[in-house]
């Protein structure tokens, strides 16, 4: 017993977020060399993977369906006190920076994460086999909730601009809420088959020994401790980030990218743990998994941020922008379109994999060179 919690300790997901929190309280409001830049972005960085890391544990223990929920309010969190803190320290220049986040978070769990998790089932079985009903339902929900809050605004007529008037943001908050929780009973109650994992034939594949398709849940000690470590970890990841966030805005500014790929550099640090575990199901042929990862983290960064947004936006000067440009509109477009193609038949190649990575990649290029 001393042996384990020995390991415990010395764990990189137990000594990294309070390593983050030490570090942030003595950099508080001052303003970091260089050196001390590199040392928070890194600590940044590991907190965030410790922080979803610890939510999993938690999830796994309390089951469905708060388990789910408990992992998409922490990555939501994250993602949310990032813009926040970016938005506040920002100015005017930032007043499009939860559109650009979003945005970037679906194209990247869309193209990116699922294209990746297609790529390498196809090599491993040279098919990837996935359940088409469940992530073609995940696939519509993603396509609606975009549309309503990044689509929409561009068309209203309201406010000048890309802008929701209040009533219409607080519509689209409450139904990107109502949409995402009619989803989370869909996956987790009746037809919580839809979700699992099948095998070439089409039958499901038992993940433990009861066939429930789960693996053991964690104790009740080891899942408070990292319910601890999980609040820990969130507070190092907003603290962090406010101290680095000046750095971020130089960087972004003197390589001469536009202010909105600050949004992509936020969502690609919310959404890495995300890819490397949907990385690590698709070799183990769990290429199910690995699209409930991808579609699941695209669904709770629409289904929750745009409504933490609208909430922080009462209190946020200026005007919130939400609605896409056109060049933004296309590749959105393109994406419902190829992945409505690529989830109907259930089974797909390495082409399938390979035409969404293309997309990511023009998603990327053309946000660093509109």
């Amino acid at each position: 017993m001393a042996a384990m919690i020995r390991s415990r300790l010395t764990d990189w997901t137990t000594l990294l977020p309070l390593i983050a929190v030490v570090v942030l309280a003595a950099t508080w409001n001052r303003k970091l060399s260089g050196p001390l830049v590199i040392l928070v972005a890194a600590l940044l960085a590991g907190a965030v993977l410790a922080a979803v890391h610890h939510a999993e544990v938690v999830a796994h223990k309390v089951g469905e369906p708060l388990g789910s929920l408990v992992l998409a309010v922490a990555v939501t969190v994250i993602e949310v006190g990032l813009i926040v803190t970016l938005m506040i320290s920002g100015g005017d220049k930032t007043q499009a920076l939860a559109r650009d986040t979003v945005f970037a978070a679906v194209m990247i769990t869309c193209n990116g994460i699922l294209g990746l998790s297609l790529l390498l089932g196809a090599l491993r079985r040279r098919v990837a086999v996935f359940n088409p009903e469940g992530t073609g339902g995940a696939l519509a929900t993603v396509a609606t909730l975009a549309t309503l809050s990044l689509v929409v605004p561009t068309f209203t007529t309201s406010r000048p601009g890309p802008e929701f008037s209040p009533a219409q943001l607080a519509f689209a908050a409450v139904a990107s809420l109502a949409l995402y929780g009619l989803f989370v009973m869909v996956q987790t109650g009746r037809h919580r088959d839809y979700f699992l994992p099948v095998t070439q034939e089409g039958s499901i594949i038992p993940e433990d020994a009861d066939g429930d398709g789960h693996a053991d849940p964690p104790s009740t000690r080891t899942a408070l401790a990292s319910l601890a470590l999980l609040v820990v970890a969130l507070v190092a990841v907003v603290g962090d980030a406010k101290s680095v966030s000046p750095a971020i805005e130089a960087g972004v500014e003197a390589a001469n990218l536009p202010q909105a790929f600050v949004g992509v550099v936020i969502a690609l640090l919310v959404l890495l743990p995300e890819t490397l575990a949907a990385a690590r199901a698709a070799r183990r042929d769990r290429v199910q998994i690995s699209l409930n990862l991808a579609l699941g983290s695209a669904m709770a960064s629409i289904g929750l941020t745009i409504p933490a947004i609208a909430l922080a936006s009462i209190w946020l000067d200026g005007p919130l922008l939400l609605g896409l440009g056109g060049t933004q509109l296309t590749l959105l477009a393109l994406t419902a379109v190829t992945g409505v193609l690529t989830v109907v038949p259930g089974r797909a190649t390495v082409l399938q994999g390979g035409v969404h990575l293309v997309l990511l990649a023009a998603f990327v290029f053309l946000a660093a060179s509109p």
